[in-house]
């Protein structure tokens, strides 16, 4: 059983996460190191969009990012975080089995 204070922890981490935009940036991630330029390449957005959704990220912890010359790189701080979307697809997966089982055609 988890005390309250951890579960406050675990709700933040799980809010920054609950974008689509840092769920994709997340994913991404997930391959290996991205430059700032090349995670720009997946979104029809603003660069200061972009910025503000993966200050969000390392704020929480799950993104850590280093500096090579005038380009930033980001990498995942603790990739195991890519197993809670696994968990994520499950439960969705099952979710539709449940509804598959329960639908009956229409005569």
């Amino acid at each position: 059983m988890i005390n309250y204070k951890e579960a406050e922890i675990r709700s933040e981490i799980i809010k920054a996460m609950a974008h689509p935009v840092r769920l994709i940036v997340i994913e991404l991630l997930k391959q290996g190191e991205k430059s700032f330029s090349e995670l720009m390449e997946y979104f029809d957005i603003d660069k200061s969009t972009l910025s503000k959704h993966i200050s969000v990220l390392k704020v929480a912890g799950i993104v850590k990012s280093r500096r090579d010359g005038l380009e930033m790189f980001y990498h995942l701080q603790v990739p195991c975080v890519t197993d809670f979307f696994q968990c994520v697809t499950a439960v969705i997966e099952d979710k539709i089995k449940q509804q598959q089982c329960c639908v009956h055609p229409v005569e």
